[in-house]
């Protein structure tokens, strides 16, 4: 007999598939204060939530019979996936659940943005006829450029060909094949910025996409653009977008998500008449409720009876004795892809795994599945898991290929990643060390030793005198302590290649800073 426990409310059609089966017991305890979950967590094989529910690592700790934490949702930053992960409970969501509601709350932004709907509803409930003062304009022929191409994006991409929209898109993770069959044309972003009526955004909040759209990239819009945000608050500046539409820079914004929620109700956004709002409704349809609801307790379900796990973002499809012996090439390949997902120059096509040594006689399958999750992680973020990220790779027209080479390599173990572009192609060669830690120990022509964990700065310098020093003072200077370096270069006097581990996250300033200091080529700061 298994205990569920679901703490915040979910659909009756829901909890019917649960309580249908025998051999579960289902508790609803809907707002349950933190140190009152903590208490009776315990008794529990499975936790059911939404987003009201903060899963932190204390409740984890105590859920000593805990198995599966399922997300009715797209995200997971309310669960700590550190401690799930630590304690052994697989953590799922129901990424597919909220798509069209999500899609059909953008297209309802843009039409009401174009149309000055909320604006013309109030004046006329005030008791005004002002016909002319909201004159709008049409959809039809106009450009849209949505940033990210995943369910949602694509979703909103068929909406808006619908109304005679011509859309643009960028996803480095979509082949351009995909995406004309879908009628999007593959732009960068400065395109999109410069050339789009329309741009909204579809992509998950990352250190990599927080104020992605700030002012400089406001100042490449035409004056007649309108912004979209049904996605996360915080890939677009609230600062810059607010000066922007004082200054009348560009038509338009309508925001359903806010860099906090809620929201300071005094932020200039809400009494702008050229900005619209709404209280994160994106997936506030009944359909989607009752999707999520199903899809979240089949998941819960299977997991629970051995029938299959899918949507994990934390678990491969593993028994633990195969878990612990390939444990550790699972945290070397996905360090790896995560590495190279932050350095990898133009659109991916083909990715090719070579597996050698010791590993080649285990069973690579998750291994891959954990390189593939890394390497799109820092595009796609919560939208992928190690379960989804093989098919998410298929849906985007990138090809992978595993090869387990029965000759030893290099190294007695290791791992090497091919990505080929439409711009450079980039290579990895990764090992264990002694101790069975992850090594990166090749990056594309040279050699190096680094471990692919926590905050680094990736480096190509002119092989000079004094980089090494320039670099450690100016980062002393800035009280960020260097917890290891590696030099490597291809060629004397060529161009090297410096790798640096540090304690803590390096402000954007610094890396400026490293920009601009002599024989210095390229700087980029990498988080694993």
């Amino acid at each position: 007999m298994f205990k569920i426990l679901v703490s915040d409310k979910l659909e009756k059609e829901g909890l019917d598939i649960l309580a249908a089966d025998k051999r579960f017991t289902v508790d609803c305890k809907f707002g349950l204060p933190a140190d009152e979950l903590k208490k009776i967590i315990g008794d529990y094989d499975a936790l059911i939530v939404r987003s009201g529910t903060q899963v932190t690592s204390p409740i984890i700790e105590a859920a000593d019979k805990l198995k599966v934490i399922g997300r009715a949702g797209v995200g997971l930053d309310n669960v700590d996936l550190p401690a799930a992960t630590k304690k052994g409970v697989v953590a799922m969501n129901t990424p597919a659940g909220n798509t069209t509601s999500t899609a059909e709350h953008t297209m309802s932004l843009i039409m009401a943005l174009s149309r000055n709907i909320p604006q013309a509803v109030a004046s006329l409930k005030s008791g005004k006829w002002e016909r002319s003062k909201f004159t709008g304009v049409e959809l039809y022929g106009k450009v849209l450029g949505i940033i990210g191409l995943g369910r949602i994006g694509s979703t909103v991409a068929k909406m808006a060909q619908g109304y005679g929209m011509i859309t643009l898109g960028f996803d480095p993770y979509l082949s351009a094949e995909i995406a004309a069959k879908n009628g999007i044309k593959l732009v960068d972003l400065n395109e999109i910025y410069k050339t789009a009526d329309y741009i909204t955004v579809h992509i998950p909040k990352t250190e990599e996409t927080t104020h992605m759209i700030g002012e400089e990239q406001i100042a490449l819009m035409k004056k007649s653009a309108r912004l979209i945000n049904c996605a996360r608050g915080g890939i677009i500046d609230e600062a810059a977008l607010i000066k922007a539409l004082q200054e009348k820079r560009i038509a338009g914004a309508a925001l359903d998500v806010y860099e906090v929620e809620p929201p300071d109700f005094n932020s200039p956004l809400f009494k702008m008449d050229n900005c619209i709002t709404t209280p994160h409704l994106g997936a506030s349809t009944s359909e989607a409720q009752l999707n999520v609801a199903i899809e979240i307790a089949h998941a819960v379900k299977d997991a629970l009876t051995g029938a299959g796990i899918r949507n994990a973002a934390n678990f491969p499809s593993l028994s633990m004795e195969s878990y612990r012996a390939i444990e550790p090439y699972l945290k070397l390949a996905q360090g790896m892809g995560k590495f190279a997902g932050q350095l990898v120059q133009g659109r991916i096509s083909h990715v090719t795994i070579t597996y050698s040594g010791a590993v080649a006689k285990e069973k690579v399958t998750a291994v891959t599945m954990a390189l593939a999750h890394g390497l799109l992680s820092p595009a796609l973020g919560e939208e992928v898991n190690t379960i989804n990220a093989l098919n998410m790779m298929k849906e985007r027209g990138i090809n992978i290929k595993e090869i387990v080479s029965s000759q030893e390599g290099e190294y007695v173990n290791s791992i090497a990643l091919d990505i080929a572009t439409d711009k450079e192609p980039f290579y990895l060669l990764g090992t264990l060390s002694s101790n069975k830690q992850p090594r990166i120990v090749k990056i594309n022509n040279v050699y190096v030793e680094t471990v692919p964990q926590g905050h680094m700065l990736f480096i190509n310098n002119n092989d000079k005198p004094g980089i090494v020093g320039a670099i450690g003072t100016l980062l002393a200077a800035e009280n960020i302590n260097i917890a290891g370096i590696t030099l490597g270069r291809e060629d004397q006097h060529g161009v090297a290649v410096s790798v640096v581990n540090v304690d803590s996250e390096i402000p954007e300033s610094v890396i400026e800073k490293l920009r601009k200091t002599k024989n210095i080529l390229f700087v980029k700061a990498i988080k694993v």
